[in-house]
């Protein structure tokens, strides 16, 4: 890849458009993993267990971190460059088809929040001290008693739905927006396209709401 590639606009908006969409891979599976919390503690902890003891796990973490940080960074020059090369406001708002929705008028701020939102996330649950439990004769961390811990405070229970609704509207603009980027979009299948993506935001979002919720009100 060349370095004037990069430094292009098309070429930062790809690069922020794959690694957007791995992401957005990342965050169905990862939420769809923690489904197993309504299965049963040893379901749970099982699978948390398989998942951190794969020598894999390594590499696949470095891969994420960079898809992170990669679109993070695209996104933040974008959005300098786009307020930097705007001569004037426009004297009269966009109305109609033409208006911008809220989430895509405010895609960078949902992922400040979000970037935010990963990192204490991660001090939480993946750098915290953790009890131990055994599974099928096996000693592993007990995942699940720490997230039934963390979800007794409702500060933390509000801030977690609030951090993933805003996900949820960042994916829903983001992946319809990611694929028109790469070209993987048409006017006849825009509607189908947006109804997708929306739909693909709204089920990670209330995937991740529910646990929370759940562990608040039954445990």
């Amino acid at each position: 890849m060349k370095f004037s590639y990069l430094k292009s606009t098309i070429g930062k908006k790809q690069v922020m458009a794959v690694a957007g969409l791995l992401l957005a891979g990342f965050v169905l599976t990862h939420m769809l993993g923690n489904m197993l919390l309504f299965v049963g503690a040893d379901m749970y902890n099982l699978y948390s267990y398989k998942l951190i003891s794969n020598p894999l796990i390594y590499l696949a973490e470095a891969g994420l971190v960079a898809f992170f940080l990669s679109h993070i960074v695209m996104g933040i020059v974008l959005s300098i460059r786009n307020k930097s090369s705007r001569q004037k406001s426009y004297a009269v708002a966009a109305s109609g088809e033409k208006k911008a929705s809220w989430s895509s008028r405010f895609m960078i701020h949902q992922g400040m929040v979000i970037a935010v939102f990963v990192v204490l996330h991660l001090l939480t649950f993946k750098f915290a001290d953790k009890q131990q439990t055994t599974v099928d004769g096996v000693v592993m961390d007990d995942l699940h008693q720490l997230v039934v811990d963390v979800f007794q405070s409702p500060v933390y229970v509000i801030g977690y739905v609030i951090a993933v609704g805003l996900l949820a509207f960042h994916l829903s603009h983001g992946v319809h927006s990611a694929l028109s980027t790469l070209g993987f979009y048409s006017e006849e299948k825009k509607s189908k396209i947006e109804c997708l993506s929306a739909i693909y935001g709204w089920v990670v979002g209330l995937g991740f709401m529910s646990q929370p919720i759940y562990v608040y009100l039954f445990y």
